[in-house]
């Protein structure tokens, strides 16, 4: 089955899409023919972005600027996607951050900052989409990108594996409460691969040592991401909704 052919023409909307894996997953759908509308905070790189995206297929490219912390200017998002692209079929809440120490040593503000981001603003997007496709009658696709640290824990992230712990159960109750509205909710789970988040951290002893414990032995390339992804945001997981993908070389059995 080709996953990517049935993304052709599909209206979707990537948050967090500024760099890293945001950036690799608009690329993505992109050459498989969708229209895509990249949100963040930082347009300078959105506008850039949006021209490689033409460059690789896409049938339409607009960037939109977007702080998911900021409830108004997410149904302004929504708004401006079905505005430019006619429509909005695949949401991919991609946009997080991570706040790196001890817990005893972070200060409230820390933590709320990682769950603005990471949980609130999943939550709004999501019931923001899920709005507009109850209103219009028309179904809608969810790809939550939680993390393998939503299942287990490392030292110096409590908050962001919290965070993403609380995506993956929202995953399976937003999936529970959506699906008769003909809306579908996954979640994908990246096990640990190099990033703009954790660039360099993997060339330090600590990051060796994790490698260690990873069955495979590597940490993952984004394109290893590429299939799982594209299952969730096509048509070929048309009776999946509430799952939780692991991508993470087998780490969350070590």
């Amino acid at each position: 089955m080709d996953l990517g052919a049935d993304l052709k023409g599909r209206r979707v909307l990537i948050t967090g899409a500024s760099g890293g894996l945001g950036a690799h997953f608009a690329r993505t759908v992109a050459r498989c023919g969708a229209a895509v509308a990249v949100a963040a905070r930082r347009t300078d790189r959105l506008n850039d972005l949006v021209e490689t995206l033409k460059g690789l297929g896409a049938a339409q490219a607009h960037a939109i600027e977007l702080d998911v912390t900021h409830g108004a200017a997410i149904h302004a998002c929504v708004a401006e996607t079905v505005s430019a692209l006619g429509g909005l079929d695949v949401l991919v809440n991609n946009a997080g951050i991570v706040r790196r120490g001890l817990a005893i040593d972070q200060t409230a503000e820390d933590f709320d900052d990682v769950m603005s981001v990471n949980l609130r603003g999943v939550w709004l997007m999501a019931v923001a989409a899920a709005r507009h496709w109850r209103e219009t009658g028309t179904p809608g696709n969810i790809v939550n990108i939680a993390s393998m640290l939503g299942e287990r824990v490392s030292t110096g992230t409590a908050s962001y594996c919290v965070s993403k712990a609380g995506v993956v159960q929202m995953t399976k109750a937003l999936a529970l409460e959506f699906a008769r509205h003909r809306i579908r909710v996954n979640a994908l789970e990246p096990g640990y691969f190099e990033t703009e988040i954790n660039a360099g951290f993997f060339d330090t002893e600590a990051g060796k040592a994790m490698i260690r414990q990873i069955p495979m032995r590597r940490i993952g390339r984004v394109e290893d991401l590429d299939g799982p992804f594209l299952l969730l945001a096509s048509d070929a997981s048309r009776f999946m909704t509430g799952a939780a993908i692991p991508v993470d070389g087998g780490h969350l059995l070590s």
